[in-house]
């Protein structure tokens, strides 16, 4: 198996870091930020790097220690010191990481693509524990080979999957029997969902989970640790187990 940039075949054993002399009481784990313009106390429009609190919160909730990282194409060298790695939902990812011309709708950021194109295959290169949320579950897809719909309303016919601006949808899901995913995600029938894009083709990840109109909700690679691609957004869902199975894998249990 091959990842991006060469990810090596096969889950290496991780080496010890310099002056690692025991267990972590938390996990450390990396959410991927954006860099928009916020507005906070008399701050206006200024570029900030953030995520939404409700990442933080459920890798906290779970046992982890949260550290958001802004977008930095420059070194990866930050997964030496990482358990786990969520990358965070958002915009869209360029289509020419899978060699498709851009449509009108599509919203790409390529600083985001980038840095997290690098941490992705340092993590990979590791086998650091990795959950990727919404855009999250896309990277993974397109780092693996695959390929995503641009607009998903022009394959579904319609607008469930983002029903409007800032309004999560609803539907029901199925994971395949024996996956990974069905066993983290035991007994859910219906998650929240906030997408105009998806997974197409999932390249060399396999797809274990589906909407009711066959999308894609959930990617995974049974031969690593722990690398797992969810749809929709557990962060913000009355059950937070992808977030929770992460930083359980991240700790080693």
């Amino acid at each position: 198996m091959s990842g991006p940039a060469g990810d090596p075949a096969g889950p290496p054993v991780r080496a010890a870091r310099p002056g690692e002399t025991g267990r972590r009481s938390r996990p450390l784990i990396g959410i991927t930020g954006y860099v928009e313009p916020a507005s906070w106390a008399v701050w206006r429009g200024v570029p900030a790097s953030l995520v939404p609190q409700a990442y933080v919160r459920s890798v906290t909730a779970a046992g982890g220690r949260a550290v958001v990282l802004p977008p930095d194409d420059l070194d990866a060298d930050v997964v030496d010191v990482l358990d786990g790695l969520l990358l965070a939902g958002g915009a869209d990812v360029g289509p020419e990481r899978y060699g498709q011309p851009v449509d009108p709708r599509t919203e790409p950021r390529p600083d985001r693509d980038a840095g997290e194109w690098a941490l992705l295959a340092a993590a990979l290169a590791v086998d650091l524990p990795v959950l990727g949320v919404c855009r999250g579950m896309q990277l993974l897809a397109v780092a693996h080979g695959g390929s995503l719909h641009q607009h998903l309303p022009d394959v579904v016919g319609h607008d469930r999957h983002r029903p409007a601006p800032g309004v999560y949808g609803a539907h029901p899901v199925r994971f395949a029997p024996g996956s990974r995913t069905a066993a983290v995600l035991a007994g859910v029938d219906r998650v929240n969902s906030y997408h105009h894009q998806a997974v197409a083709d999932p390249g060399r990840l396999t797809v274990t989970g589906w909407a009711d109109d066959a999308v894609a909700e959930a990617v995974e690679d049974p031969a690593r640790r722990f690398l797992l691609g969810v749809q929709w957004h557990p962060e913000n869902d009355d059950d937070p187990r992808p977030v929770t199975a992460l930083v359980r894998a991240a700790r080693g249990s």
